[in-house]
């Protein structure tokens, strides 16, 4: 079979950077090539290379066997490669036909022709198994139906090639089943793909070849079928990681965090305790009312009825500042929004919560400052060449360890972690359970929501399950097994 798109040498470069150098490999049709990498590994570089939003400073493209000479998201389009994004494309106030043909409408003369557009989307969706009239507003889909509407406007553009750049992230278990059969209908139909993605068991299920790289290098392409996970992930982290999991357990000391019959908007009646020395999980399906309990737990969201104590002293409602003097911390699920303030420093989002422990009456010790945010960068291995980095131009796994960084020096000892690692490479997440390990073996208590069913099973000494807003269920970590947390997540929907 022929070649479909092949990269040779290609090179890329930045003031002081060399984001991608001498990377090669290729796709054939009808085949799911997914690449894998820690965050600034280069994937995304890449495929901004064959987009064309970015140009090569080394090496070639081929497409069909003939060189890209020239490049430019159009001229990209125009030869069949499409990209779909994490953050969809899409303009909520159009309909899906209007989306679909943006840019490339059918015209009948100088006019749009409206009713043929919405013939050819809903001839499209049909043809991909969905049931969805094309003059619905996109406003009004949800996530999953909105990525299938993506895929329809590269279908309309007769696209060779696909790229997926993270296309699960946020996509319930049923749409992302949706999102494989639609995957696995592009396969017989020809088209190319490229799948890059975190969740290392997606590679198993829907891939054909895998590509590893690291520091904008190329490592390995192999078969799926001669590699397993071990393999995937010390290609990517460049180490043996002899155990992703590595929690201890050990007994556990007095209650830090009880929830007592809490009932808000979007939960009821939720109870839960954390121990000394524990890391609880909670897990549950989307919707289930996880982070909705944890943001009113902390006091960002109210609650009706119930209440919270924090080693044995009762939490006052609607006070994120009170809960952090008591040290209680949260981690927010979207730390880019809630958890740093990314126009500041890593020195300045380190010190916000703890100003007043640091600089005593009021005054600035910048020097005593710095040297704190230093001990805690080396303490979780922070990389970053200045704490003056500005907290933006972080990785993921990153400005995780800088929310971490932020809550330790503010002395907490009850830590709730919302979806810890959601978007984080294998080599920062193993960091991040390594020092979650660290924090409850110093006799904090962790409270960990989780929609990854393995980190829950992998890290949790006991599993609170939560269904339509209630707990349905709670599970001792050494018993548990996946099938009884996912009976407990669809018991009550």
């Amino acid at each position: 079979m022929e070649k479909l798109l092949e990269f040779r040498g290609i090179g890329k470069y930045f003031p002081g950077v060399k984001a991608l150098d001498d990377v090669s490999f290729d796709l054939y049709p009808g085949e799911v090539h997914v690449i894998v990498g820690e965050n600034g590994a280069g994937k995304s570089t890449l495929m901004k290379v064959l987009s064309g939003a970015y140009t090569a400073d080394a090496g070639e493209i081929l497409l069909e066997g003939k060189p890209i000479t020239r490049n430019s998201p159009r001229i990209s389009e125009e030869l069949g490669i499409r990209m779909i994004y994490q953050e969809l494309n899409l303009v909520p106030e159009l309909s899906i036909a209007s989306n679909v043909f943006l840019g490339h409408e059918l015209k009948k003369g100088f006019f749009v022709d409206k009713r043929a557009q919405e013939a050819k989307a809903d001839e499209l969706l049909r043809d991909m198994g969905i049931q969805v009239d094309s003059r619905t507003l996109v406003k009004n889909l949800g996530v999953g139906t909105q990525q299938m509407v993506e895929i329809a406007k590269a279908l309309s553009k007769n696209a060779k090639i696909i790229v997926f750049d993270e296309p699960t992230s946020s996509l319930t278990d049923s749409e992302i089943r949706e999102l494989f059969r639609i995957i696995e209908l592009l396969k017989q139909r020809g088209v190319g793909m490229f799948y890059i993605s975190h969740r290392l068991e997606e590679l198993f299920e829907i891939g054909s070849r895998v590509t590893v790289m690291r520091d904008g290098k190329h490592i390995l392409t192999e078969d799926i079928k001669n590699m397993d996970m071990t393999r995937v992930i010390e290609g990517i982290a460049g180490r043996k990681i002899e155990n992703l999991y590595p929690h201890t357990r050990k007994e556990a000391g007095e209650a830090l965090l009880e929830i007592r019959g809490l009932s808000g908007e979007r939960f009821e009646d939720v109870s839960m305790t954390v121990h000394a020395g524990e890391i609880v999980g909670v897990s549950g399906l989307v919707g289930a009312g996880r982070t909705e309990t944890m943001r009113a737990v902390f006091g960002i969201d109210s609650y009706r009825t119930g209440e919270v104590f924090v080693d044995g002293k009762k939490v006052p409602k609607n006070s994120p500042e009170k809960a952090g003097r008591m040290g209680m911390c949260l981690l927010p699920e979207d730390r880019k929004v809630e958890g740093l303030a990314l126009p500041l420093s890593i020195r300045e989002n380190s010190v916000i919560s703890s100003l007043k422990l640091l600089n005593p009456g009021g005054i600035v010790k910048r020097a005593q400052e710095k040297t704190k945010v230093q001990e805690y960068m080396d303490r979780l291995s922070i990389a970053a060449s200045t704490m003056e980095k500005l907290a933006r131009f972080l990785s993921g796994g990153t400005q995780q360890k800088v929310v971490i960084a932020k809550w330790l020096m503010s002395k907490s000892r009850v830590f709730i972690f919302d979806e810890p690692t959601r978007g984080i490479d294998v080599g920062a997440k193993s960091s991040i359970y390594e020092l979650m390990d660290e924090l409850v073996l110093q006799g904090a208590a962790i409270l960990m929501v989780s929609s990854d069913l393995q980190e829950i099973l992998g890290m949790s000494d006991r599993i609170y399950v939560m269904s339509g807003g209630s707990v349905v269920g709670e599970i001792d970590g050494s018993e548990v097994e996946q099938s009884m947390v996912l009976n407990l997540a669809f018991s009550n929907v």
